[in-house]
C-alpha cells in the first residue's frame, strides 16, 4: 500500500515536483538543444517571440493553481507515486480533465 500523505507533505512534495517536472521540460531540455543562444525569431517576425512570451506567462498561473489544488484539496501530488486521496473538481478541473497539460501545451 502507498504512503498516506498529510496536507503539509503534499504541499512540499508538489512544490518539489513542480520545479523538477516543468523545470526539466521547459528548462533543461531547451538548454540542451539551444544552449540558450538566442536565434532570430521564426520567419524574422518578432511578434512570434512576443506571442510566445505572453503564452508562457499566461500558462504559469494555470500550472501553479493545478499543483496547489492537487496538494491542498486532493491531499496528494501530480506525481504518480504520490497520487491524490480526493478527486479535485474545482477551479479549472471543473472544465477540463487536465489543465496542467493545457498550460504546458499553450506555454
Amino acid at each position: 500500500m502507498g504512503m498516506v500523505m498529510t496536507r503539509t507533505a503534499a504541499i512540499v512534495v508538489s512544490g518539489i515536483f513542480a520545479v523538477i517536472a516543468p523545470g526539466t521540460v521547459a528548462g533543461i531540455v531547451p538548454w540542451w538543444i539551444s544552449r540558450w543562444k538566442l536565434q532570430p525569431p521564426f520567419l524574422h517576425f518578432y511578434g512570434f517571440r512576443v506571442t510566445g512570451i505572453i503564452l508562457i506567462l499566461a500558462s504559469l498561473p494555470v500550472l501553479l493553481d493545478s499543483f496547489a489544488r492537487f496538494a491542498v484539496q486532493g491531499i496528494g501530488t501530480p506525481a504518480p507515486v504520490f497520487p491524490t486521496r480526493h478527486l479535485v473538481v474545482t477551479g479549472l478541473y471543473r472544465y477540463v480533465r487536465n489543465p496542467m497539460y493545457c498550460a504546458g501545451f499553450h506555454g
